[in-house]
């Protein structure tokens, strides 16, 4: 009996020997078993497609429409307006009409010139510009022009004696002509706009004191600058000074500017604004994005 009591004791002090241990340190077995992984999801892949018929997405993709995304910066936006700033004729501080500047700035930009020296005749005031091949003026003068309104040359004009020309036939035909140097049958130096119609720009002729052609070059309007048969007369210091050192050596360029027609149908210009600003939209413009399909 007294053994059976002993063995009790001895096993209940066991027992509280084993709950009276301390739990596991931080280093312990269970702090060093891992969590249960996390599963990540995947990243989708995203595909832009530019232009032409948006993709047809699988039966598992995530679609979303966009219709533009403007990635245009400051940089290159200045870089674009730099890149087509319009060219200018300078005409310095000397007067011209809308039309002859029009005219005069699509040359330059356009470099329909191609590099030569060029004049422009505004028949609707008497005047004549000449400019070097760059667009610097060098000069600029009344001028007198043929009698007859309109833009178009009588066929076979050039063939005539100029006697039987009538008033209406003495046309200054408006155009884009190569023009040189030369003399006329008289052998005096002319500059040739349009051989084949004998039209030229020389020095003002004088030998009908009754048309009194140089009162005409110096009164202040071109209401009577209207007398020649079709040519057109500019002053003789006017010519020996501007036109003949600008067409010495080379051929030239005589925009003649029409009066029943728009320059832009004659001479197929544009207007240098305009056309700067539509070239810089072009280049700017955003792409367009037809879709974008997101795939998980």
């Amino acid at each position: 009996m007294l053994k059976i009591k002993l063995f009790t004791i001895a096993l209940l002090a066991l027992s509280q020997s084993a709950f009276a241990q301390s739990p596991p340190s931080a280093g312990g077995q269970i702090q060093q078993i891992p969590p249960a992984p996390i599963p990540q999801e995947a990243i989708p892949e995203i595909r832009i497609e530019l232009g032409g018929a948006p993709a047809i997405p699988a039966a598992d993709d995530k679609k979303m429409q966009v219709d533009s995304l403007p990635v245009i910066g400051q940089a290159l936006h200045t870089e674009a307006v730099v890149a087509h700033r319009p060219k200018r004729a300078n005409f310095h501080l000397e007067r011209a009409s809308h039309e002859a500047r029009h005219v005069a700035d699509w040359v330059v930009d356009s470099g329909d010139n191609r590099h030569m020296p060029f004049a422009i005749v505004d028949k609707t005031d008497a005047k004549v510009f000449v400019f070097d091949a760059g667009g610097r003026l060098r000069g600029a003068a009344p001028a007198l022009l043929g009698m007859g309104l309109g833009d178009d040359a009588v066929p076979g004009i050039g063939d005539r004696a100029m006697s039987s020309l009538r008033p209406q036939e003495r046309t200054t035909p408006a155009g884009r002509f190569v023009s040189a140097l030369g003399r006329n049958f008289h052998g005096k130096e002319i500059l040739w706009v349009n051989y084949d119609d004998a039209v030229s720009m020389h020095p003002v002729v004088t030998t009908k004191p009754a048309e009194r052609r140089l009162q005409r070059l110096a009164t202040p309007t071109p209401l009577d600058n209207r007398i020649s048969y079709g040519c057109i007369n500019v002053p003789a210091k006017f010519f020996a000074n501007v036109v003949r050192p600008a067409f010495t050596g080379t051929d030239g360029i005589v925009y003649v500017l029409p009066e029943t027609r728009s320059a832009r149908e004659v001479f197929a210009s544009y207007d240098v604004e305009e056309h700067a600003r539509l070239q810089i939209a072009s280049e700017l413009a955003p792409a367009q994005i037809s879709s974008v399909v997101v795939r998980d």
